[in-house]
Formats: C-alpha cells, structure tokens, sequence
C-alpha cells in the first residue's frame, strides 16, 4: 500500500450552492426548533429561555463562527 504525506495540509473550499442553501435550511429548522421547547428541556441542554429566543431570533446568514471557516 502506498501512503501520502502532505506537508502542506490543504486549504478548504469555499462552500456554495446548494450545500450552502441546506445549511442554511437546517440551521433554519434547529432555530425554529429551539423556540419551541419547553423549560424542562431547555434546562436539559444548559441554557435559558432568554439564551434560547436570541438564537431564535437570529438572522439565517448569522451562522455559528465554525460554519464559515
């Protein structure tokens, strides 16, 4: 078996099209999703109510920092 060695790892793509379009309609669902849950199950994942509604009610092109490297 021959192995490869990259010394230089690299860099990786710019995401566009229509995986960027499903990212944005998942991130979209998990959004809707967390305003909907109840105290108890909000309590189960860490975070407040207030936490919860200002994730909500975030923009879709507001994505998490680790989506966009």
């Amino acid at each position: 078996m021959t192995q490869v060695a990259l010394h230089h790892p690299c860099p990786p793509r710019r995401r566009f099209g229509l995986k960027t379009l499903l990212d944005a309609v998942s991130l979209y669902r998990q959004r809707c999703t967390l305003a909907r849950l109840d105290a108890r199950a909000l309590e189960d994942i860490g975070i407040t109510r207030e936490q919860a509604e200002a994730e909500a009610s975030r923009r879709i092109w507001d994505a998490p920092e680790f989506w966009q490297r």
